[in-house]
């Protein structure tokens, strides 16, 4: 740990470039925590957890999100990620299957029912 604060070029390091996400060690903005402080409290933990455990669990959030990106773009379409992809990709986890499936489900049902309330509101 020590040999790292010696390092002069560490500082350099600790640069993300602007795109709220880092390529090793160093800070960067933090994309989740918000919402994970939120979900962490709804799960049980405490209404104030350690940023520490925000940080792990936005490290593994980007990971995670990361990994399937690629994965998405390697499969179908070249160099796309379409919601098919995805689906593809989490089809033996059945958790997650069933939630992406609620998920379009119900993002079909909003869509239907804004485009009705858009119709009675406006004529059309």
């Amino acid at each position: 740990m020590a040999e790292e604060e010696d390092d002069p070029g560490f500082d350099e390091d600790l640069d993300d470039g602007g795109n709220g996400v880092d390529s090793g060690q160093g800070k960067r903005k933090r994309l989740f925590s918000k919402e994970l402080r939120c979900m962490m409290y709804g799960f049980g933990d405490d209404q104030n957890p350690y940023t520490e455990s925000v940080d792990i669990l936005e490290d593994l959030v980007i990971e995670f999100i990361t990994e399937m990106t690629h994965r998405a773009m390697s499969i179908g379409r070249q160099g796309r990620v379409q919601v098919e992809d995805i689906v593809f990709l989490i089809r033996k986890d059945p958790r997650k299957f069933a939630r992406v499936k609620d998920l379009l489900t119900m993002n079909e049902e909003l869509k239907k029912a804004r485009k009705a309330f858009d119709e009675a509101n406006y004529g059309s």
